[in-house]
């Protein structure tokens, strides 16, 4: 292979000089023929056209100059020498790679992440011109996401002209029979147009009709690729089959295609009809922009509509925005800020990562101060030698690259997977795809290029004869002052990333021991939702949990069982007012979470009982209302006084059956998040409600002394006991249920962790690095300081104050910045301020101790000098 390159660069060169020869020739024998026009001789004529051409071999060598091939040939020379360079010091060239690797990886990972979640369009045609569209109270907008009551869509829809066409859409959990086991399934509630404002058809089948929204013509179903797969063994058979939701004979006409997802919870899709009498309900509205109209159109046109739309009785317009939302960027809200926090971070750990390198390569320039002078003293230009040396970083960083996509491709999926479930939208199509390589690419290209020019310029600055002569191996001001500053910087950058784990680590641990108001250990929760085309009445749905009650308290191991209708911490509950007997008047304001549970709950969950009783099986329909009123309840309603005895009701205009009596005080108890204040909250004993929407939905709990988990098979089988058709939506346990509560701050402490542990790693080495060729480099000096009188310890001394003067003033540089990036940290944290001074003082200490341990080895090397052997070392 290299002849037969040399054989084409030969016949290349010898074609490339006759073209030149002959054009030369051309000029030449013209220029002669218009002196022999012009008068001359022969002899005058060409002599004259030769003097005016000049050397026709450096012509020749200027036009060779700018040829492509040569240049690229130059190249080529240099990237061979540069490799040639780097495998003769194997050591430095591993450590830089795996340095660069480990910045260029973690860019690549996050980037991966970034691409797919915020900047690859939705899978829909023209998705930039999907938007939702809400009408919301001020108070209350976008805590659930944008959305309308259907009143105004119905409205809406009658009026605008911006959009194409909009659609509403409603999620839900329904049970699914009629294909395998019974199971709960994510569906969505669509109006027909739904897949139509999507522009989105079906795999297989058809959509929805303009008409089957309408009540008995609505029985219809589409489903998702990945249900089709699970339950349908992807059969084409499908398509007319009949299955079961929610006790309902639903026939399925088509299969979504498997890049459908949307919502994002959804294997289910039925069809619905919005109409007048039933506005009761607030659900997202998304609609396609007409081609032409631009969102702020769209959005001056809307608000000018929503002033005349007419208002609910008691409702004031001013209360209420309107607005239009860009459907990706609210499929992505979520999850935003913390990947723009991730990202800031991995680029924290790519500049500690191209310091530390920038670093490795001064000192290897310091090295080879000595080589680089010979070339300049040959002949070598500044840009030949500054070109040669960045060809060698340009290796580094791409070999760096390289290696970084590989350990992109196995962070990647952990990563994913350590991230709580549906945290982050569209996960199935996160990978390594074209534009995150050319990222990876050309991510390594410029930092090649940042990290490898100032110690080219540094190496090529001074005055190349010095090395020539100089008998001294000390490096000079500026060689040592960039070294430090770049150690300066590596340190600042890891504190203010190491700070900001510190935070999200601290308000974890604040988040951790939060008293959720019960004791979560030991107990076991299994929801049931009961569908009302079983369980039409009360009666029905009071009758199974009484059997599922009496069942479960004859499991082995249980100690207690009971249920509620919204367990603590779950996925809703009911919040409301009440009415208040004997003159008394509810604080304005003042709303309670209305729980409906069973005897025994409280035992169950570990609730303390602080006045009173809690509920027996005597608390029935046939007896008097009763309640049990947390502790906040209490002392709000009748401070300084017994509660037991007074009287509510939870209808707005009671009448005398309708007054419930307090027999009871209980703990208050954290009904949604941890990081909320306790719920004020008023129970009722589902023996006594009969409204069919209390009881469809129940949590049974389970306290047991043994593992909690070891329960969960002997409940399903019991649930299917009692109705075969009626499978558990969820089981786990309590212990799990807050595990899943606290898994979001969990997740960006554990990641922002790994990238501050990475960056603190990766400045240690730099620090040890600039230390250990420091001593290498003043041996002579350390010699001759221990052959005057210092002591060993005097020496080791000069090295540890070097040390703690560099991470010092890398603490104090990286506080400042700290400071002030933190701030970004604000939403992330509960009861920790991004200032706080522990952390920021533990963060400092953890710094300087890790200084300290990479000091130890250099500092050990300094202590074990030769005085003799380093006066002879020039």
């Amino acid at each position: 292979m290299a002849w037969m390159n040399r054989l084409w660069n030969l016949i290349r060169y010898r074609e490339l000089d006759r073209g030149l020869d002959e054009e030369l020739r051309f000029h030449l024998e013209a220029r002669i023929a218009d002196n022999v026009k012009a008068g001359m001789s022969p002899a005058d004529a060409r002599d004259d056209a030769l003097r005016r051409f000049g050397n026709s071999t450096l012509a020749k060598e200027m036009t060779r100059d700018t040829d492509l091939f040569p240049s690229l040939e130059t190249l080529g020379r240099d990237l061979r020498y540069a490799f040639r360079s780097l495998r003769k010091t194997p050591g430095f060239t591993v450590v830089a790679i795996l340095v660069l690797a480990l910045g260029i990886g973690a860019n690549t990972a996050v980037f991966a992440i970034v691409n797919s979640v915020l900047l690859r369009p939705l899978p829909f045609p023209d998705p930039g011109r999907l938007f939702l569209i809400s009408f919301e109270p001020r108070e209350s907008s976008l805590l659930m996401g944008p959305s309308m009551a259907d009143f105004d869509y119905l409205e809406f829809q009658q009026h605008q002209r911006q959009f194409e066409s909009i659609a509403t859409y409603g999620q839900e959990q329904v049970t699914l029979t009629g294909a395998g086991e019974p199971v709960r399934v994510g569906a969505a509630q669509v109006t027909p147009d739904f897949l139509h404002v999507l522009r989105m058809n079906p795999a297989l089948g058809r959509g929805f009709l303009a008409d089957e929204g309408a009540d008995g013509r609505n029985n219809v179903v589409l489903v998702s690729d990945k249900l089709w797969r699970d339950r349908f063994a992807a059969s084409p058979g499908v398509i007319g089959r009949t299955v079961t939701l929610d006790g309902i004979r639903h026939t399925v006409i088509g299969v979504l295609p498997a890049a459908f997802t949307f919502p994002s919870s959804a294997d289910l899709w039925t069809p619905m009809e919005v109409r007048l009498g039933h506005n009761s309900w607030t659900r997202p509205v998304i609609g396609r922009l007409k081609p032409g109209v631009s969102p702020q159109q769209a959005q001056a046109a809307f608000r000018a509509l929503s002033a005349a739309l007419p208002m609910y009785p008691n409702a004031h317009r001013s209360d209420y925005e309107a607005g239009i939302y860009r459907l990706h960027d609210i499929i992505a809200a979520k999850v935003r800020m913390s990947l723009l926090v991730f990202t800031g971070a991995v680029a924290f750990v790519l500049l500690i990562a191209c310091a530390n390198v920038a670093n490795l390569l001064l000192i290897r320039a310091a090295s080879r101060r000595h080589e680089i002078a010979v070339r300049a003293a040959l002949g070598a230009g500044r840009w030949r030698l500054i070109r040669q040396l960045l060809s060698e970083s340009l290796l580094i960083s791409i070999a760096g690259g390289a290696a970084g996509v590989l350990l992109a491709i196995a962070i990647v999926p952990p990563l994913v997977a350590l991230a709580p479930a549906g945290n982050i939208p569209r996960a199935d199509e996160i990978g390594l795809d074209a534009w995150v390589l050319a990222f990876a690419f050309g991510l390594s290209v410029i930092t090649g290029l940042v990290f490898g020019l100032a110690p080219a310029i540094q190496a090529t600055r001074r005055d190349l004869r010095q090395p020539l002569s100089e008998g001294s191996r000390t490096a000079t001001g500026n060689r040592q002052a960039m070294r430090n500053t770049l150690v300066i910087a590596e340190v600042a950058l890891a504190l203010v990333l190491l700070t900001g784990a510190g935070l999200l680590l601290k308000s974890l641990r604040r988040i951790q021991s939060v008293d959720p108001g019960f004791r979560p250990q030991n107990v076991l929760a299994a929801t049931v939702d009961l569908p009302d085309s079983s369980y039409a009445t009360a009666a029905k749905m009071r009758a199974f949990h009484q059997s599922a009650l009496a069942k479960l308290a004859s499991l082995p191991g249980v100690e207690a069982a009971g249920a509620v209708n919204w367990m603590p911490l779950g996925q809703g509950f009911v919040r409301g007012d009440f009415q208040m007997d004997g003159g008394y008047h509810r604080p304005r304001g003042f709303d309670v979470v209305k729980p409906v549970i069973s005897p025994n709950y409280f035992r169950a969950m570990s609730i303390r009982l602080l006045n009173g009783r809690a509920f027996s099986e005597h608390d029935n329909g046939s007896a008097p209302g009763v309640v049990v009123v947390s502790e906040s309840v209490a002392r709000t309603l009748w401070p300084g006084a017994n509660p037991l005895g007074k009287r509510i009701s939870m209808e707005d205009e009671p009448k005398a059956g309708d007054w419930l009596t307090v027999i009871g005080v209980v703990d208050d108890i954290r009904q949604k998040q941890l990081t909320d204040k306790p719920s004020p909250a008023i129970y009722q004993p589902y023996l006594q409600v009969n409204q069919p929407f209390f009881l469809s939905h129940m949590t049974f709990v389970v306290r047991t002394p043994l593992n909690p988990a070891a329960l969960a098979p002997s409940i399903r089988a019991l649930i299917r006991q009692i109705d075969t058709d009626q499978p558990v939506q969820s089981i786990a346990t309590m212990g799990d249920v807050i595990a899943g509560i606290t898994a979001e701050p969990r997740f960006l402490t554990q990641v922002m962790g790994a990238f501050s542990l990475m960056a603190v790693l990766l400045s240690a080495i730099g620090l040890y690095g600039v230390l250990a060729f420091s001593i290498a480099e003043r041996t002579r000096e350390i010699g001759i300081r221990m052959a005057m009188g210092a002591s060993s310890g005097t020496v080791v001394g000069m090295v540890l104050r070097r040390t703690m003067l560099l991470a010092g003033a890398g603490v104090v540089l990286g506080a400042a910045g700290a400071l002030a990036v933190t701030r970004v940290l604000r939403t992330f944290l509960f009861e920790v301020t991004s200032t706080d001074p522990t952390t920021f003082l533990a963060v400092a200490a953890f710094l300087l101790t890790i200084a300290l341990l990479a000091a130890l080895l250099p500092a050990r090397r300094a202590y074990a000098v030769d005085p003799l052997v380093a006066l002879r070392y020039e």
